[in-house]
């Protein structure tokens, strides 16, 4: 087999911040991409906008470099667990895969998970020591780590035969030895040509692109991207959509595209192993393989993990509903949610039996709260449940959970704290590691049920000093109860605006989440108890005026900033009889039913179902 185009599809994998769409933009600047007046952002590759604010990969993206006589697709993938679905999908379409581990911290949660996937598609990873600018660096045992991990994940010989390079990504520079001296990537361009070989020609065999990601235009619909795993695809071809299982069915590309540099240009025609963008099939799936007419073969199935939490999406029945978003009705949601499945195959809609809404499954809290932001900043509201754990039944009927790696860096003085949450969270502490400067590094199994309200106690546990990260595991047996929630929250039992005077006699009763003058409803939450039960109260209640005045009385009343959730702080803090109230301007905390004597009646009546 000849090779006559050279083309090379690589997919940079690694943990969160590692510095992978930083390394991508430098590929790309040292590959003569932009225009030397071009005024180029960092991490081109994060086009959304929550990708930029939260500085993190939502969506694997696509773009093409020239280096010498080769073309090189590079895919920049999550790093988050919450859209591995991404990174799973994108594996089966490149020739090797550059693993980024940082020069200090090493491998993280989430670099056993990428790597795992990379290891078990056969792919033979090349690794990237990354930061070795930093003062604290430790390249050479980070090496040793992460061949423990190739180890650890049943690595084949010729997968622990990987090659290193050291570097700076922010900087553009790559180095073979750490003694060298690095001015540009080329050592890293050199060892991905050395290492893998260019996709074989299989252009005269059968027509087979595989389709490994969906994106939405506005004008021409649904877009299949995807290789050419063999022949070539013409633009003007009658083809044919197959999948294992289902009958084919016809279908003709109105448009064809290729990437060059961060664009999609049109072109007539693809060779094999180019990746490719195709329009004009409106139920194109991922998995689904494009063959010609007269040769329908479909290749091996695309699978994803299945989600492991859900939350419902309930239409916003307060009192102050409408009052900023346009969307709010069920056939609004509905129809988000359809056009959110189009792109986002990591999850799962399903209408609610009891109320007007959608039981909605994805890989982890930050999944789905990135789909809530962005509904509410195109402007829905909605209602939206606390997050459930997706049981599972093993073969033999018994309850299995997901559970989660977790990783701990805090202060050695905080250890003791954290190790005794997480295991009244029934976590089952792994390892514990003494790192410079009096840290710990430790490691978990956690249930994911454990996790679901634990980070902002975590916080609060480390002084904001420790961080906290977690991977998917495995589902492993029902571990049991788990400790809900200690503090009960202070509600609102009237309409109106909030005052000064009220919320200061309340703030010795617990914690506020409101600042005064701010509207509020019947059942709104107003802050947390310092209780375990719910109180009711009235922060609308102002001074009665009086004649009579006492010195020192009508000083002027000094509260405390409230405490302001975030929307994944907001699904934390909820009880499975609140809501959170999502508007484009605002997010509220609320209970289920508002008013205080049906909230009564609502939960006798969940007290007796749970005795019967």
């Amino acid at each position: 087999m000849s090779i006559k185009h050279n083309i090379i599809n690589i997919a940079v994998i690694a943990h969160v911040d590692a510095g992978k769409s930083t390394l991508v933009d430098a590929f790309l600047n040292q590959s003569g991409v932009f225009r030397d007046n071009e005024v180029v952002k960092d991490c081109v590759m994060d086009s959304n906008d929550l990708e930029q604010e939260r500085g993190i990969t939502i969506y694997s993206k696509n773009c093409s470099i020239r280096h010498g006589e080769y073309k090189i697709n590079i895919v920049d993938t999550p790093g988050h667990s919450d859209f591995s679905s991404e990174v799973e999908r994108v594996l089966k379409t490149v020739d090797t895969v550059i693993l980024l581990v940082d020069a200090t911290e090493g491998p993280m949660p989430q670099t056993r998970f990428v790597l795992q996937k990379s290891l078990e598609q056969g792919l033979r990873p090349i690794l990237f020591i990354n930061k070795i600018d930093k003062k604290d660096q430790r390249a050479e045992e980070v090496v040793n780590e992460v061949f423990d991990l190739f180890v650890d994940l049943n690595a084949t010989d010729e997968q622990c035969d990987f090659p290193i390079v050291y570097g700076i990504a922010k900087q553009g520079i790559a180095l073979k030895e750490l003694e060298d001296e690095g001015k540009d990537l080329s050592p890293l361009f050199e060892t991905i040509i050395n290492h893998v070989d260019a996709y074989p020609d299989y252009d005269d065999e059968p027509l087979q692109v595989q389709i490994s990601a969906l994106a939405y235009d506005d004008y021409i619909g649904r877009l299949g991207i995807g290789r050419v795993f063999k022949g070539k695809l013409d633009s003007t071809e009658q083809i044919c959509i197959c999948s294992e299982g289902h009958e084919p069915r016809r279908g003709k590309i109105s448009k064809l595209s290729v990437y060059e540099g961060l664009k999609q240009v049109e072109t007539d025609q693809a060779m094999s192993g180019e990746m490719v963008v195709v329009a004009g099939i409106p139920d194109i799936a991922i998995g689904e393989t494009i063959c010609s007419q007269d040769n329908p073969k479909p290749m091996g199935a695309i699978l994803i993990e299945e989600p492991t939490l859900s939350m419902n999406f309930m239409v916003n029945d307060s009192p102050f509903v409408g009052r900023s978003g346009k969307f709010v009705t069920t056939r609004h949601i509905k129809d988000r949610l359809e056009k959110e499945l189009e792109v986002n195959v990591g999850l799962k809609v399903e209408p609610l039996e009891t109320t007007d809404g959608y039981r909605v499954s994805g890989r982890g809290e930050l999944h789905l709260s990135i789909l809530i932001e962005n509904m509410r900043r195109e402007g829905y509201e909605l209602g939206v449940s606390k997050p459930q754990v997706l049981m599972h039944k093993d073969p033999e009927g018994n309850l299995v959970e997901p559970i989660e790696r977790v990783t701990v860096s805090c202060p050695e003085a905080y250890s003791g704290t954290v190790i005794n949450e997480l295991n009244l969270r029934k976590g089952l502490m792994e390892s514990m590691e003494i790192l410079e400067g009096d840290y710990v590094k430790i490691e978990f199994l956690v249930p994911t049920r454990g996790l679901l309200g634990y980070r902002s106690e975590f916080i609060n546990a480390t002084r904001g000093e420790g961080t906290l990260l977690s991977s998917f595991e495995r589902f492993d047996d029902y571990k049991g109860e788990i400790p809900s929630r200690l503090n009960g929250v202070l509600v609102s039992q009237t309409a109106g605006k909030t005052m000064g005077y009220a919320l200061n006699a309340l703030s010795s009763r617990g914690i506020l989440f409101v600042d005064p003058a701010v509207d509020v409803y019947e059942g709104m939450i107003i802050g947390m108890n310092s209780r375990k039960e719910d109180m009711v109260v009235n922060p609308c209640k102002n001074k009665k005026m009086s004649n009579v005045r006492a010195s020192g009385s009508d000083d002027a009343i000094k509260l405390s900033p409230p405490k302001i959730f975030t929307l994944e702080e907001s699904l934390e803090f909820i009880e499975d009889d609140e809501l959170v109230e999502v508007t484009p301007d605002s997010i509220r905390l609320r209970k289920k039913v508002l008013n205080e004597q049906d909230r009564i009646k609502y939960n006798r009546s969940l007290q007796n179902k749970v005795i019967d």
